[in-house]
């Protein structure tokens, strides 16, 4: 009587790990640029809703507030600004200007997005950690939302 083999060979188990291994060497960088690009919009979210909050100020008291606050309650001549989880938004203002920027934190660290009264917007890279690869416009006048200077 004759006994069947089954099962799997050495070679056949090494060429399925090699095929795991190439997928996974392009899903990794490909889901971490996903990731990345998904918390830059919480940055410029947090600008956008701060640009409005600024310019409502303006709007009723016909100057911008004299700061900007993220965890207490404003008083009478401030606007609170988001808490953001990967970015620290701060405030420079005058009377009739103000710059607002967001800069990375944690697995966001390197990078930093601005807006003013005008609406210029800015990015900025350090070229370090998520940021790596990542370039401002030329003009830097957008914010850049993918590698490749792409706004």
């Amino acid at each position: 009587m004759r006994r069947v083999q089954s099962g799997f060979t050495l070679i056949e188990i090494m060429i399925v790990v090699g095929i795991i291994a190439i997928l996974a060497a392009i899903a990794v960088p490909s889901y971490s640029d996903y990731v990345t690009r998904g918390r830059v919009v919480e940055g410029t979210a947090g600008l956008a809703d701060a640009r409005v909050k600024l310019e409502q100020y303006f709007q009723d008291n016909r100057k911008y507030p004299t700061a900007c606050v993220t965890s207490a309650a404003p008083g009478a001549t401030e606007v609170k600004l988001q808490e953001l989880q990967n970015f620290d938004l701060t405030c420079a203002l005058t009377d009739t200007t103000y710059t607002v920027k967001a800069t990375g934190k944690a697995a966001m660290a390197g990078f930093e997005y601005s807006i003013d009264q005008n609406n210029a917007k800015s990015s900025t890279f350090s070229g370090t950690g998520a940021s790596k690869g990542w370039t401002a416009a030329s003009p830097n006048n957008c914010w850049v939302i993918r590698k490749g200077a792409l706004c």
